[in-house]
């Protein structure tokens, strides 16, 4: 079979990857073709564009970014009708993924939908969408169940990938000795993470703030995940500005106190090994809680962008675990209240709150235990084979 997987930023990539992942053993003389990332390409998909070229978020953000937004789409379709792919993988960006469902169904191309785009949180009427563009849908959320049931959509869940992809990853069993040394830290000092997102809008947000709080903590070494498709000088120029010195991988810190060790590819070591963290809204949320990682969660961007987001939006929780258990397991620091002192007021309870991170990691517990259990994305995959072929047979 021959599929076609598009994806608009890392957690994408990262599902994408591990769904190729499943697809060639489920069907080992599977092709691909995509439009995504490293880990996509990584699996064998031919990359035609990388999301990095694409990503972002924000009304006012895309407004600016129109003309090229539309030449991707054009670009998209056109690559798309090319390679006559037996099933068109659409994965979460509901932005240009509706579009692109829209344009696929309309040529004839079976479409299945895999992470459904939040049309719970807000702009419900694009539910109309999914009903009409997509064949198949694969949600990744056991509420999304009965959410999509209203909506007569019989939509397929078989748990969450993050799951595995948190278990499995290559440095899982590796003690905190073995990263130092590989990562060049420093072996004296607890970590703290800093995770700034994906994208530049929200890098530029949230990296300044974070960099503040820096100083206060001497105690503690800090370890800025970066962004695998952005590149250093984005991270530099901004810590630049606030003195603070960007220590790459192949360096080791000085233990000054005004310094951040910049890892690339090594999220999930670095949450692992973190005593705490200070984390962007989103996947990465998410994944610190599976790891077990205490948090507190930032979110912020462009005032005007926030504001009408704020006005659609209707929901108590920004971040995944929190809505999945439908409470507060960890503070959430939005636009405004995402101020350097208050980061500092969450962390310092964090650090040194013993019963507050307890109650937090009981809260963890729940999160994987509601999730279910492992090999979600080859049960996602099998799934889709099925669904595939059921289809194919039937004529559609």
């Amino acid at each position: 079979m021959r599929y076609y997987l598009v994806a608009g930023e890392a957690s994408g990539d990262l599902h994408g990857s591990n769904l190729i992942k499943g697809l060639k053993m489920a069907d080992p003389n599977s092709e691909f073709r995509c439009w995504g990332g490293d880990l996509m390409q990584a699996e064998g998909a031919h990359l035609v564009k990388h999301y990095k070229d694409s990503a972002i978020i924000g009304f006012v953000e895309v407004l600016m970014s129109m003309k090229t937004l539309l030449a991707n789409l054009e670009n998209c379709k056109k690559d798309i009708l090319e390679y006559k792919p037996d099933a068109l993988i659409l994965i979460d960006y509901p932005g240009f993924n509706f579009r692109i469902a829209e344009f696929a169904k309309k040529n004839g191309i079976r479409v299945f939908y895999y992470i459904a785009p939040k049309v719970w949180a807000w702009k419900e009427k694009r539910v109309h969408k999914l009903q009409k563009f997509v064949d198949r849908l694969f949600i990744i959320f056991p509420f999304e169940i009965e959410y999509f049931k209203k909506w007569n959509i019989d939509a397929i869940y078989n748990g969450n990938p993050l799951l595995d992809s948190v278990d499995n990853f290559k440095y899982a069993h590796e003690s905190r000795d073995e990263f130092d040394k590989r990562c060049n830290l420093l072996p004296d000092k607890p970590i703290i993470a800093l995770l700034a997102g994906s994208r530049k809008g929200e890098i530029g947000y949230l990296l300044p703030r974070m960099a503040q709080i820096i100083e206060h903590y001497p105690g503690y070494q800090f370890v800025l995940a970066g962004a695998p498709a952005t590149e250093t000088s984005i991270y530099k120029g901004i810590l630049d500005k606030y003195n603070i010195k960007v220590v790459e991988a192949d360096e080791m810190p000085s233990g000054e106190e005004k310094e951040i060790k910049l890892l690339k590819g090594e999220t999930y070591s670095i949450l692992k090994h973190a005593k705490a963290a200070i984390i962007s809204s989103g996947t990465a949320s998410l994944e610190a809680a599976l790891i077990g990682t205490p948090q507190v969660v930032c979110y912020g961007g462009n005032e005007i962008s926030y504001r009408i987001a704020k006005h659609f939006v209707k929901l108590k929780y920004i971040s995944l675990a929190n809505l999945i258990m439908n409470a507060g397991l960890f503070k959430e620091l939005i636009q405004h209240d995402c101020t350097p002192a208050k980061i500092m007021e969450e962390l310092d309870k964090l650090l040194n709150d013993i019963p507050y991170r307890e109650k937090m990691m009981s809260d963890y517990a729940d999160v994987r235990r509601i999730l279910g259990g492992k090999g979600a994305s080859e049960k996602v995959a099998k799934a889709m084979i099925a669904e595939l072929e059921l289809m194919i047979k039937n004529g559609q």
